[in-house]
């Protein structure tokens, strides 16, 4: 007697651009694909834990209302810390969102992945808090500071699997749905909405020296390079842009050696890394990326029942 498969549901990395996968999630739930196993990396950690335990709901309409006074209130600067911001604010507020148990006691198969900061390994999270696993996998290098647990720094998971698949599989998966987030992303430039999001975001004096940085004119500079084809990267251009080809390639390096059955790639490249208020957006090309593989879709869930 045939049986249904077990179907994994793997939350890539990608800062705002993933509350595109709450939108996932609810237009495949819509379709009657529920996953039994849920992992996830950085912003696919978080949004995979709110899901596996209950709260995708609320955390969906928590993010419709967010707005950049709202952001801004999360970030407790660190400075002279190992990131610019502590997180500490920011998950105060998501523990009241969000149960603070055990990943075991969840309904539904949960993993998340962080990097070993100092070996560069891969760690999985499958027992233990579940906040602490969300707080470790979304660390982002050089925006949250990393955090310390059993002897180890750990940093954001999407510094070695930005879709993970592979932990999907471990944890029982024959069905791989991913949600890449990285796509398109290489060459794209976000100056012109970065900068006016970094003058609101820190203001006055700060504004106008990042304004210097990010592309102002240094003739000393200019003497010293010669006559410039093209306006220098600014400071952000710079951070966001290497983010964007490292995240590119490794995506592209994991998912040749181990492909998922169904490859969901919302249409998110034009989203700058911190422009957690456009939530609205970001899920309705979640939505969208699901109806345009409802074929596949159907195509591996009637072929392996």
């Amino acid at each position: 007697m045939s049986r249904s498969p077990v179907i994994g549901l793997a939350l890539g990395s990608g800062a705002a651009r993933g509350w595109a996968h709450i939108g996932v999630i609810q237009a495949l739930e819509q379709m009657g694909i529920r996953p039994q196993v849920v992992a996830g990396t950085s912003i696919g950690a978080f949004v995979g834990a709110a899901y596996a335990a209950g709260k995708l709901e609320a955390l969906k309409h928590w993010v419709q209302g967010l707005g950049w006074k709202d952001i801004l209130s999360f970030m407790d600067v660190a400075l002279g810390e190992a990131g610019l911001i502590q997180g500490e604010k920011l998950f105060d507020f998501v523990r009241t969102h969000m149960p603070d148990g055990n990943i075991e006691q969840l309904d539904m198969h949960y993993g998340a992945v962080a990097t070993d900061l100092y070996s560069g390994r891969e760690v999985w999270f499958r027992e233990g808090p579940l906040l602490l696993a969300v707080r470790a996998s979304i660390a982002l290098p050089g925006l949250f500071t990393p955090i310390e647990h059993q002897g180890r720094w750990l940093v954001d998971g999407g510094l070695v699997d930005p879709v993970p698949i592979s932990l999907c599989r471990a944890m029982g998966a024959e069905l791989v749905i991913a949600v890449n987030l990285n796509g398109g992303l290489v060459g794209r430039h976000f100056r012109k909405r970065q900068e006016t999001a970094d003058k609101r975001m820190i203001g006055g004096w700060s504004a106008r020296l990042l304004e210097s940085l990010n592309g102002g004119d240094h003739p000393w500079l200019n003497n010293l390079l010669g006559e410039r084809s093209r306006p220098a990267p600014g400071l952000f251009d710079v951070m966001a842009s290497s983010i964007n080809i490292m995240q590119d390639r490794i995506t592209r390096s994991r998912m040749a050696g181990d492909p998922p059955e169904v490859h969901l790639a919302p249409r998110l490249a034009h989203l700058g890394i911190m422009e957690f208020d456009r939530a609205a957006e970001a899920m309705d090309e979640g939505r969208k990326a699901v109806e345009r593989m409802r074929a596949q879709l159907e195509t591996c869930l009637s072929a392996r029942i």
